[in-house]
Parts: C-alpha cells; sequence; structure tokens
C-alpha cells in the first residue's frame, strides 16, 4: 500500500493504531514511546550431508548431528554476540528430518525466527546466523543451504504522538485506564511501515485474562469494544481542534 503511493494519494498529519493485548486488565491502555514491538525475520535453513542405514553412521554425513549441533550453537548469538543491553530473540520453531529411526536421511530443514528492537540487532543477527550455519555444516563434512527472509522493521512510536495519545486516554476514561508501566512487546506487526513514514503511535488495549494471540483457545473480549470505540472516536476528534490540528 505504501510503496504504491497510499500517503501520496492520502496525506496524513499522523498515523495511529490499536491492538488488543491479552494479559492486560480489561479496557486499560498501553502505550510506549519509542520501540514498542520488535521486527521479525525469517530463515530457513537446510543441513545437507549424506544418507545411509542408521547402524553404519560412519558411512554417512549426518546432517541430524549437524543440525543439533548448529542448535546449540544458535545460543551464543543472544548471549555473546548482542549487547547486554539489547533484545533479541532466536527461536527454531521448525526442524523437520527423516522417517525412520534405522536410516540417517540426506537432510534437515529448520525454520527460524529472529526478533530485535534495533536494526543494529537485526544486522547483527543477519550476519552470524547463516555464518554459523555454515561453519558448523562444515565442520561435520556436511553443507548448508540458508534462505534469510527479512520481514518487518521494528515498531517504533514516535514521542509526541504517543504522549498526544496517552493524554487522550487520560483526559477521557481517566488514570485508571492507563496500565502504568506498559512494557514493549517481542511480537512484530507491519503497521512499523506506517510508522516509519508517517508520525504517530501504536497503542494497546487490554482484552483481560485469555489465551495468547494466535491460540487456538483466544476468545476476543467484546467488552473492550465501546472503551476502545470511545477512545478511539475522542482521539480523533482531540487531534483535529488540538495544536495537532
Amino acid at each position: 500500500m505504501i510503496s504504491e503511493g497510499l500517503f501520496e494519494r492520502f496525506p496524513v498529519d499522523a498515523v495511529f493504531g490499536l491492538h488488543n493485548w491479552p494479559g492486560v486488565p480489561t479496557g486499560k491502555f498501553g502505550f510506549v514511546a519509542g520501540p514498542a514491538m520488535a521486527s521479525v525475520d525469517k530463515a530457513i535453513i537446510k543441513i545437507i550431508g549424506k544418507g545411509g542405514h542408521g547402524a553404519e553412521p560412519h558411512r554417512t554425513v549426518d546432517p541430524v548431528l549437524a543440525s543439533a549441533s548448529f542448535i546449540t550453537a544458535l545460543q551464543s548469538v543472544v548471549s555473546r554476540n548482542v549487547d547486554p543491553q539489547e533484545m533479541a530473540v532466536v527461536t527454531v520453531g521448525s526442524i523437520h528430518a527423516g522417517s525412520a529411526s534405522n536410516v540417517i536421511p540426506e537432510s534437515v530443514e529448520m525454520q527460524l525466527t529472529m526478533r530485535a528492537y534495533s536494526e543494529i540487532v537485526r544486522q547483527l543477527l543477519r550476519e552470524r546466523i547463516p555464518a554459523l550455519a555454515h561453519a558448523q555444516a562444515e565442520s561435520f563434512g556436511a553443507e548448508a543451504d540458508v534462505n534469510y527472509r527479512l520481514g518487518f522493521p521494528a515498531l517504533v512510536n514516535h514521542a509526541g504522538e504517543t504522549e498526544f495519545a496517552s493524554r487522550v486516554a487520560y483526559d477521557a476514561l481517566g488514570p485508571a485506564a492507563i496500565e502504568k508501566d506498559f512494557r514493549p512487546r517481542t511480537a512484530s506487526e507491519d503497521f512499523a511501515f506506517m510508522l516509519q513514514a508517517n508520525p504517530g503511535s501504536y497503542l494497546f488495549v487490554g482484552n483481560g485474562d485469555s489465551a495468547p494471540l494466535h491460540s487456538a483457545h483466544y476468545n476476543f473480549n467484546d467488552a473492550i469494544i465501546a472503551p476502545a470505540a470511545r477512545y478511539w472516536v475522542r482521539l480523533a476528534e482531540t487531534f483535529l481542534t488540538d495544536d495537532n490540528g
């Protein structure tokens, strides 16, 4: 939408988004200035060895063993390469290899997700993870094929617009409606692209005590619709009549 000229066709002064969040008290609003959600990238890594009979491992190049070593070494990226005062998440969410207990497969495929608040850390992960995959595979006589896919950047809220949005909630709904010390989330959101193109802020409203997002047991709390709608109207009205307008 942005690359096709959304904001050239429809110029805006600021952009705001609102997302419900489980685990936050029902109807309470959360505000974060600066990085509020993490970047997200994906890697599909294939370790290619030489398959064979499980009873004769010396005649093979075991990609399962090489992959296990890579996954263990992967833990050093966050603990030893990333500044301890920064945030990074590296998760191996999928691993597939073989179909029989007595056969060493030809290859192993893993899928990883990487998260960061900082572009510097994001770039570090992009460099270190493929390097580790190749090095670990080579140390076992195997090869690594790395498909590293960039996703969304970190969602970074603008300070002025975030303060404005928080003030609107305070004035419209009272101090009890604001969740104090609401912290950044390590999940990701493509609204980040809109905040790169315009000033604005991405806000959160509590869904109450429910299963996490993307869970099969998640249940949207209808009780948050009315306060969120009231807030949304007041936000627009205030922006249009305030000094921001």
